[in-house]
């Protein structure tokens, strides 16, 4: 299937649940299917803002961010549900993992909606077998439809996704652009608001196509640096790499490997989950975070995969303290097969100045053979202000920072 793939450049999906909140609760009741429905706030107060509704609440006009009272003037029939926030975030964990099972490399966006990086994914199928995998088995295992748009870069594969709605599957490629993208308003372009269509149809750009050929000192004066962003968007151009960590609502960081060759041997499989640990530990390092949440990743030779974690009471960051925390994992839920797969994930992150320890019985000894240093450092900062100390990896970071 490499045929399908560039040699160079990158294959990303962006995945859009459709009518998400709607579509969950027709998921958890099976009676609202094919019926005008709303999740919106109270519905007893005229102050009630409709969040999301059914695509056949739609056809009466009922639209996202409408009044209830207003939907409800539409559409008099239209069945209300008050949103369940921990029922849609059960289901956006169900949909995101069932992502992870095609890539590695997922990014989520939002609640519903996110990237994945399927350039390495070719033993999988051509990338629109692997969206039609992903929409089958998103509708099969959970209930819920999706769109899917497949392009070269995450801009184009998200104005993709919009294309086709509900349960479409669009290709967008660089080639594209000029027939398919550029004669559309610049009010649907991803990245473009009410406001800022104004702004651009002031100074007599319109479309798409407009934006991707306008002067770049009139896009300066109109929008600032934003402008020149915004027309390399509109000629396809988009660098941004699909990324894991980026998510600050989700924050994790991991790392995984696609073994050289499928592996049956513990000592072995134990030796890659070390080298692991060094991996996420320098991560953590790097970006100064802590993690309360290990994870372990392990897909076999018949892909099926799986992941399982465990919560820490104290923050960790160092290498051997993530292995200590993933070998019971892996040891727990391996299952003897061949790996072809393993990962090592540090979620619930909390940043190195904010960490704290909560003691148990065990750390308890450990930390008051430290008391004395933390009385003489206390006696330091006191004279001499808290940046007066600085850890080793904060030096490190301060070098790196003015070398650059």
């Amino acid at each position: 299937m490499k045929e399908f793939y560039p040699k160079k450049g990158r294959v990303i999906l962006h995945v859009d649940m459709n009518s998400f909140f709607a579509s969950v609760e027709m998921a958890y009741d099976h009676s609202l299917k094919g019926k005008p429905l709303a999740v919106a706030g109270d519905e007893e107060k005229r102050k009630g803002i409709v969040v999301t509704c059914s695509y056949e609440a739609r056809k009466y006009g009922v639209k996202t961010t409408m009044p209830l009272w207003e939907a409800r003037k539409l559409c008099p029939h239209l069945i209300v549900k008050k949103p369940n926030f921990e029922r849609y975030r059960t289901a956006s964990q169900a949909m995101f993992e069932e992502l992870r099972q095609i890539s590695e490399l997922v990014e989520p966006v939002s609640i519903d909606e996110g990237y994945i990086d399927i350039t390495d994914c070719y033993e999988l199928g051509s990338p629109l077998q692997i969206a039609e995998r992903i929409q089958r088995s998103l509708l099969e295992q959970l209930d819920l439809p999706c769109s899917i748009g497949i392009a070269p870069n995450k801009f184009l594969a998200k104005m993709a996704s919009d294309m086709k709605k509900p349960l479409g599957i669009t290709i967008l490629r660089k080639r594209d652009i000029p027939a398919v993208v550029w004669p559309l308003p610049t009010i649907e372009m991803h990245g473009i608001g009410e406001k800022t269509a104004e702004k651009l149809k002031a100074i007599q750009i319109n479309t798409i196509g407009d934006l991707a050929h306008a002067h770049d000192m009139q896009l300066r004066a109109a929008l600032g640096i934003r402008g020149l962003q915004l027309k390399e968007r509109a000629n396809g151009k988009d660098a941004r790499p699909v990324d894991p960590d980026a998510a600050e609502g989700n924050k994790s960081i991991g790392s995984s490997i696609t073994l050289p060759r499928d592996i049956a041997n513990q000592s072995q499989l134990l030796s890659v989950l070390g080298d692991l640990s060094k991996s996420v530990s320098q991560r953590l390092k790097h970006k100064g975070y802590l993690t309360k949440n290990v994870s372990v990743t392990i897909r076999y030779k018949d892909r099926k995969t799986i992941s399982r974690g465990r919560k820490i009471n104290n923050p960790i960051l160092g290498a051997e303290e993530i292995f200590q925390a993933a070998k019971p994992l892996f040891i727990d839920n391996w299952n003897g097969n061949s790996v072809r797969l393993l990962g090592i994930t540090g979620q619930d992150l909390v940043e190195e100045d904010s960490a704290f320890e909560q003691l148990d019985l065990f750390s308890y000894e450990k930390a008051a053979r430290k008391e004395p240093l933390y009385k003489a450092i206390d006696k330091i900062t006191s004279k001499y202000g808290t940046s007066i100390l600085q850890k080793g990896i904060d030096i490190q970071r301060g070098f790196k920072n003015k070398k650059m």
